[in-house]
């Protein structure tokens, strides 16, 4: 049965036909799902055997359809899964399609004249976009890499990821006020101003995912400049960009200044809404990733990083779940002498309900005597069952199943840690707390 998340492009009214799951039934079904609808879809379909490396879009009845452009958050996020994959079923298919991916990397996507990955290639690996880098790519071909090294222990991959984070130091790092720019031209000079931000800007989203792809690089590879850039990440997130009422904030000036558009007239804003919202996905998947990050760094979890990702994940449940149909709906806004997040943007998007799931498991494993996180991620798992995976083509709905920022990674890492901490196996709810 072919089967997949896509991404809901509008509310509609809800009402589930079936009961709440028992969680023993939910630990099948999600290990059923991860494995049959979606690592037996994408693979070996996804890989490129004439050119390398992983194609990325689909139609809606998995076909190949589009111009399949090789963006390295793509291709460095397929090597994460197959290198999970095969680690945790021990299953050598996935290690033959990492191996795969990594050789695509290595050969084709690293800048062999200046260094750092580019950011987007066509398909037969020729340099596109002028050769332009972003610290979120290459977060990712850390991210990746290091699973693959875990998977293979080959040095010469190690090496790669250090490459990677010594060109991000020499090039995105920011030694006056901390933080890493986003993009780059391919020689590691800053671009200039796309017009409404600034070219030296920092972002949520970069600083997130370096924060996750240093986590797993220093778990292999525990450098002394990597811990501080590591521990200056995690202080940035939990100290300056996630601000007092608990959600990130998305856009920042160089100086960490917000970047906002509470003055912007509301004839501008809805146009401009990508810059300055309350990204509920977001702030679930950060909680999640902070925690990660202080576990690795200190190897147990204290009270206040606890509650600070709880109180993160509240605000994401007080704010933007869908309270009747279930879900979380996109972002919100604190408007001007508003103490209220309004929700202004109702679309149900895949990752996020993925995201969303994993964030509501953990907390109700690491906060067990609260049953409404259960009772939650019940809910959850119920909307993404009933209507986010395609049960064969479901009619209507004819969203590509693939595109270059639409993979398996979300959904994988979702549904993978579901599985393990059903199971007790995932380490962030067995480690001490002090």
């Amino acid at each position: 049965m072919f089967k997949i998340f896509f991404l809901l492009i509008f509310l509609t009214s809800i009402t589930f036909s079936n009961a709440i799951a028992l969680p023993k039934d939910i630990e099948r079904a999600i290990e059923n799902s991860l494995k049959t609808e979606i690592l037996d879809i994408w693979y070996p379909l996804c890989m490129d055997k004439e050119y390398g490396g992983f194609l990325c879009d689909f139609s809606y009845d998995w076909k190949e359809d589009g111009q399949q452009d090789k963006m390295i958050v793509t291709q460095a996020r397929h090597l994460w899964t197959t290198s999970e994959t095969a680690l945790y079923y021990k299953d050598e298919n996935y290690s033959k399609w990492a191996a795969h991916g990594f050789k695509f990397l290595k050969d084709k996507m690293w800048d062999i004249r200046y260094g750092g990955f580019f950011e987007r290639l066509n398909q037969k690996g020729e340099i596109i976009n002028d050769g332009i880098k972003f610290a979120y790519g290459n977060a990712f071909a850390i991210y990746g890499l290091s699973s693959y090294y875990n998977l293979t222990g080959d040095t010469s991959v190690l090496n790669l990821a250090k490459m990677t984070f010594h060109w991000l130091e020499k090039y995105n790092h920011d030694p006056e006020f901390n933080g890493y720019y986003n993009y780059l031209n391919r020689d590691g000079s800053l671009p200039t101003s796309n017009g409404f931000l600034p070219s030296d800007q920092k972002d949520q989203n970069s600083s997130i995912h370096l924060l996750e792809a240093f986590t797993n690089l220093y778990q292999i590879w525990p450098d002394t400049l990597l811990r501080k850039r590591l521990q200056e990440l995690y202080d940035l997130i939990l100290d300056t960009i996630v601000g007092d009422k608990n959600y990130l904030t998305l856009f920042m000036q160089r100086d960490w200044t917000p970047i906002s558009l509470i003055d912007v007239p509301e004839s501008q804003f809805r146009r401009m809404y990508y810059f300055d919202h309350v990204s509920f996905g977001h702030d679930v998947e950060t909680a999640f990733l902070m925690l990660e990050a202080y576990h690795t760094l200190n190897h147990h979890l204290d009270q206040f990083i606890l509650m600070k990702a709880k109180r993160m994940v509240d605000h994401a449940l007080d704010n933007g779940w869908d309270k009747f149909n279930y879900g979380f709906f996109d972002g919100g806004y604190y408007f001007k002498n508003s103490d209220t997040c309004t929700v202004i943007n109702e679309k149900k998007i895949w990752w996020v309900q993925a995201e969303g799931l994993n964030a509501l498991l953990l907390m109700s494993r690491l906060f067990p005597d609260e049953e409404q996180y259960f009772e939650t991620f019940k809910k959850q798992w119920q909307y993404i069952d009933e209507y986010l995976v395609d049960h064969k083509y479901r009619k209507g709905h004819t969203q590509n199943k693939g595109y270059d920022w639409k993979a398996n990674y979300h959904n994988f890492r979702a549904l993978l840690n579901s599985v393990k901490m059903l199971k007790d196996e995932f380490e962030l709810i067995t480690v001490k707390r002090y």
